[in-house]
């Protein structure tokens, strides 16, 4: 009974505070290893030690573990959960995931939820993700936005369910038509040219191709279409040729921002217009103005406002309800609460019955993703440090931006800096290294390494062996909301364990130790596919980057060569400050100098300052 309440309240816990509290077992032990910061769930923690038998909190723990206070509340039990295994009540069941279950934060809820599909729907699952307004270069926060969402993308996909993945292109929109005026160019035509180059850095950067990318001018029928509906169900009201949407008319405006209504206040691309019925009032529809692309309307020429388009579209093409929707933080206010507004303004009683929150909410998941700081200050051109995708990938291979982002989970702020950006290229090399020296040494052992590679695709599809406990660990950081650095983190001790029995007396030597590196090998592979990190040619990517590092170095193969040779003359020479002097110039524009059993090597590495 104790036991049975212990897990009950501690299901109960995690599913309410997932953010202050985790839980993991293992065979001897229950650890709460983060902190529970509010006091009314460390009363229902307290009441968990109580439950499952401590009188006190901590027993059997160490004296460093005895912390309790209003900020920090740690309870390590170390009975053995194997030989007292809980058991679980079928109400705290239903509230209590499988490890295996994916959870998301639901911005709307603030709280992670299991993601089930729709009962209909089988494996079939839509998700729809804002787009860019194709006017300029995509930037290393459109990279963050739409690797994220990719790496969704790829594990939905992996977990069985059919994905069907929107992405628009806002190819209409008042900084597209002012950057044209600059150019001198038709706004049209310039939005296709940068839907090229967008389409070119995101497969770059090894992003999958969505199923559908509409674009907005597609698509204005439809938003006309909707527009009228709103009005219809009078949610919307036309001034002097202009449509805007009348936000006092719908109660639960702001439900997913969290914002008041008289906090509400025009939005970024709104402007402020005495003609609204409320300042926050958004338009709909702006009425035509000289040298502008226009559409027909019932209420005159012009175009449509930014946020009627994902509306309309996902209307059309997805139909009233979708699974998820995604976007950068920047986003929840006011364009995704908005498209709320919009979406159940223009419902008809047919599809109420198929939204959620009786009727009101055309999405089940709210996902948005973090904001990018450069050196610990906003990205912003006025500020110079603003950085395209293209700025970076002139330096850097993609894959290195691509892994520089995954390893911050993706709802939290990362800081984009370029010594960061250098650790993950020193890191990244030394992964294909491992890789590549893995491949030749199971390629040397002939028909044992080919044994021991077929012995771990067994072992991959049964989940057993070294590959499984390491997959296990990766999928776990990946059912916990796409935690990718705690995916990541359970490589760690595998490529440690491959370089040992790659490069040490001791390791070459290891019993079964063409069996370990080809299970550890497969384990990276299968790790790096699912999170989009190429594999098939490791050697190809060793290159890229040693050209990409010479680059940053300002030097060539020919250069770093002479200094070698030199570095050999002063230690030939036994003038080892000369010798120490020349690897520590080369190790300052981020050239490590690396002496092998094959003779001297270099590798890229995080320059010294």
């Amino acid at each position: 009974m104790q036991h049975s309440l212990r897990a009950a309240t501690l299901s109960w816990l995690r599913c309410q505070a997932p953010q202050s509290f985790t839980m993991h077992t293992s065979a001897s032990c229950w650890h709460q290893p983060k902190v529970v910061r509010q006091p009314w769930k460390l009363c229902y923690f307290r009441q968990a030690v109580q439950a499952c038998g401590c009188a006190s909190l901590g027993r059997n723990v160490p004296d460093s573990a005895h912390r309790v206070s209003k900020n920090d509340f740690r309870h390590v039990h170390a009975k053995s959960a194997a030989a007292q295994a809980p058991t679980v009540p079928k109400e705290a069941q239903a509230e209590s995931p499988a490890l295996s279950e994916l959870q998301l934060y639901n911005t709307m809820g603030r709280r992670k939820q299991v993601f089930r599909p729709r009962q209909d729907q089988g494996q079939n699952i839509s998700m729809y993700v804002c787009g860019v307004t194709v006017y300029d270069w995509a930037h290393i926060g459109h990279a963050r936005v739409y690797i994220s969402f990719d790496v969704l993308h790829r594990y939905m996909k992996h977990l069985g369910y059919n994905v069907q993945y929107v992405r628009n292109f806002t190819d209409i929109d008042d900084k597209i038509i002012a950057r044209a005026k600059q150019s001198n160019e038709d706004p049209l035509s310039l939005s296709r040219r940068f839907i090229v180059e967008f389409h070119k850095d995101m497969e770059a950067l090894g992003c999958l191709p969505p199923t559908l990318e509409p674009k907005a001018t597609d698509h204005v029928a439809d938003m006309v279409a909707t527009i009228e509906q709103i009005i219809a169900n009078e949610h919307g009201y036309a001034v002097d040729g202009d449509v805007f949407f009348d936000v006092a008319s719908l109660p639960g405006y702001g439900r997913l921002s969290g914002r008041a209504q008289e906090d509400n206040r025009a939005g970024e691309r709104v402007a402020l217009d005495s003609r609204k019925r409320n300042p926050s009032d958004f338009a709909l529809w702006k009425s035509a103005k000289p040298g502008e692309p226009t559409w027909d309307s019932p209420w005159g020429p012009g175009r449509p406002g930014w946020h009627i388009e994902c509306s309309a579209m996902i209307r059309r093409l997805m139909g009233p309800v979708i699974d998820i929707h995604g976007g950068g933080f920047d986003l929840i206010f006011p364009h995704h609460e908005n498209e709320i507004a919009q979406s159940q303004a223009c419902a008809c009683d047919h599809d109420k019955q198929q939204m959620d929150n009786n009727g009101t909410d055309f999405v089940r998941f709210w996902l948005h993703n973090g904001f990018v700081k450069v050196d610990s200050e906003k990205m912003s051109k006025s500020l110079g440090n603003f950085f395209t995708i293209r700025d970076v990938t002139a330096q850097y291979h993609p894959l290195v931006l691509r892994w520089f982002l995954l390893n911050t989970q993706y709802r939290q702020a990362i800081n984009y800096s370029q010594p960061a950006l250098d650790e993950a290229a020193e890191r990244l090399y030394y992964i294909y290294q491992t890789l590549l020296d893995t491949s030749k040494a199971l390629k040397a052992a002939g028909s044992e390494g080919e044994q021991a590679q077929q012995e771990a695709a067994d072992s991959f599809q049964e989940s057993k062996g070294e590959v499984g406990a390491v997959m296990q660990q990766v999928h776990q950081g990946m059912c916990d909301d796409l935690n990718t650095p705690l995916a990541l983190a359970a490589l760690s001790a595998p490529l440690k364990a491959m370089n040992d029995l790659l490069s040490t007396k001791k390791g070459k030597k290891a019993k079964g130790r063409l069996h370990t590196l080809a299970q550890y090998q497969l384990a990276l592979q299968e790790t790096f596919r699912l999170l989009g990190m190429q594999v098939t040619d490791p050697q190809k990517q060793l290159d890229q980057m040693r050209q990409l590092a010479l680059s940053r170095a300002n030097m060539t193969e020919e250069d770093v060569a002479a200094a070698i040779d030199r570095r050999t003359e002063a230690r030939q020479a036994k003038d080892y400050s000369k010798a120490d002097a020349v690897r520590a110039e080369l190790s300052k524009k981020g050239l490590a100098i690396m002496d092998t059993a094959e003779g001297v090597e270099w590798r890229p590495t995080t320059p010294e300052l």
